[in-house]
């Protein structure tokens, strides 16, 4: 490896290139796995050496004792399942690579235990040893001689993130994965992550955390936020263990997935679990669900759920009323969180456009969690605003997406009122996608914060004016989109006309003398 450091467009690169290495075998969704595969293993097997070489030097400790298991409190590499171990294989690489992630769960169970099932690599149809060798060599050169992913090679830390969440991105978009399965766009979590401002000592949940990305932006918001009050490295690392970051998701391989990602992303504590959280939510302690100071989720927007005999749900979750059975299930994620919060708890949560509007059962559940209900002694005042944003930001869905935000204890100024933001004309166009800019997330942010009238983009509506409206909360209806008519001066524009007339008649005059000169007749 040279002495210059690795730029994030050169791994970005990379990791787009080792994507194409499978193609010729696997559709996309199935060549994610060996990809992210070799390349968390990569990562572990550079960083475990950097930071071996590191106790060697400031401890003045030999090769042997710096590799003790107990110096390594984030994660652990036994000697047999180091980079060089796969580099030597030839044949039957799938089973060499199905016995190295093994050995690397059992010696790491509590953060990586059944994470890397990889026993599909040993079908050599799909996973032929020509193309494992060539995927493992293209992540062990360069050019320039052996590839590396220590943190010192790298032109800043964060980097790597950034570039394998670019590669989750990648995957998303090909596999066109639905709406919050498994990947929300960065812009939108870091959207999420401003409006919610976590603190060190919070606890954080996401409930369907796809790949994680909700908890570690949150994270380092809290580790940046720290730094800007010139705490040392030492405090920071200390505050931050005072940080609790919780995530559920139902589908076993993301689940995988997102805990490998913490750990890349070099979070030291998390807790994620497998399992359907409307059916069988994880975090709970003594028959209650764990409450939290912020919530921050995009869930699978419109999906089936089992409605029947929820209203005796054992954590009381759905007392507000029961969301329809039939492909919508998005208020019952949406109690879930709400009742996830703690008494100061607030929650962001991507949902789509259909939960402010739709009738019925929702229309009800509306007005209790925002009028209340005296007679099933219900709170309401629950919802501090919603965010209407532009279209086609999310993978696999045209369907037009909000925010919700919740609010357990409003501050006195904001109770019995709700901000409507119409955020959706501002937006960076793609191709494929649309993406917000930095600039629109700050604008979203500052009328958040500043909670008043803004206008053609946001309105503060009292209870009255809601209620008015039937608890539909459609944005448009309380925030004016519409554009002015341009005012046409018929006079000025009869004039205009006349003037081009004359232009032409003195054109065509011109043409016709043109030509009798050159002796044709006109």
């Amino acid at each position: 490896m040279s002495d210059q450091k690795l730029t994030f467009e050169q791994l970005e690169q990379r990791l787009f290139d080792a994507a194409d290495i499978l193609r010729k075998h696997l559709d996309a969704s199935e060549n994610r796995k060996p990809v992210l595969t070799l390349l968390f293993l990569k990562r572990l097997n550079d960083i475990f050496e950097e930071n071996v070489e590191k106790l060697m030097k400031d401890e003045g400790l030999s090769k042997k004792e710096a590799e003790n298991k107990r110096r390594h409190p984030i994660f652990y590499l036994p000697e047999d399942t180091r980079w060089n171990k796969l580099q030597n294989v030839s044949e039957d690489v799938g089973s060499k690579i199905i016995e190295i992630c093994k050995k690397i769960e059992d010696a790491n169970q509590k953060k990586l235990g059944g994470t890397m099932m990889v026993s599909e690599f040993n079908i050599k149809e799909k996973y032929p040893d020509t193309a494992l060798v060539k995927l493992i060599d293209h992540f062990s050169t360069t050019d320039e001689g052996y590839f590396r992913l220590r943190n010192s090679d790298l032109e800043n830390e964060d980097i790597f993130g950034d570039a394998y969440e670019q590669l989750l991105e990648m995957f998303a978009s090909e596999t066109k994965k639905k709406g919050g399965q498994f990947y929300t766009p960065r812009k939108v979590v870091q959207l999420l992550v401003e409006l919610m401002e976590p603190k060190y000592d919070y606890r954080i949940n996401d409930p369907t955390c796809g790949s994680g990305g909700m908890l570690i932006h949150s994270r380092q918001y809290v580790e940046k936020s720290l730094k800007k009050e010139k705490k040392s490295s030492k405090e920071i690392e200390e505050l931050l263990k005072n940080l609790t970051l919780h995530g559920q998701d139902s589908n076993i391989d993301t689940v995988n997935m997102c805990k490998m990602n913490m750990v890349i992303h070099g979070v030291p504590s998390f807790s994620i679990e497998w399992g359907d959280v409307l059916e069988s939510p994880k975090f709970v302690k003594d028959g209650k669900l764990i409450e939290y100071d912020r919530v921050l989720a995009n869930f699978p927007f419109s999906e089936n759920w089992e409605a029947s005999g929820k209203e005796n749900d054992g954590y009381g979750r759905f007392k507000y009323g029961i969301a329809p059975a039939k492909d919508k299930a998005d208020f019952a994620f949406i109690l879930h969180m709400l009742s996830s919060l703690n008494e100061n708890g607030k929650a962001a949560i991507v949902c789509s456009q259909g939960v402010l509007f739709r009738g019925s059962s929702e229309q009800k559940i509306r007005e209790n969690m925002i009028a209340g209900n005296k007679d099933e002694n219900l709170q309401g005042d629950m919802i501090e605003a919603i965010i209407a944003l532009p279209v086609a930001l999310f993978y696999g869905t045209g369907i037009p997406a909000c925010v919700l935000i919740l609010n357990k204890n409003k501050p006195k100024e904001r109770k019995n009122k709700i901000l409507f933001i119409y955020a959706a004309n501002e937006f960076q166009e793609g191709k494929v996608r649309n993406k917000l800019r930095d600039k629109d997330i700050e604008h979203i942010v500052k009328a958040f914060k500043a909670f008043k009238d803004e206008d053609k983009y946001c309105h503060v509506a009292e209870l009255d004016e809601i209620r008015e409206n039937e608890f539909n909360l459609n944005v448009p209806r309380y925030v004016d989109i519409s554009e002015e008519e341009k005012i046409i001066d018929i006079q000025a524009t009869i004039d205009e006309l006349k003037k081009l007339d004359k232009e032409r008649d003195e054109l065509e005059l011109k043409v016709k003398q043109d030509l009798k000169e050159l002796g044709f007749k006109v």
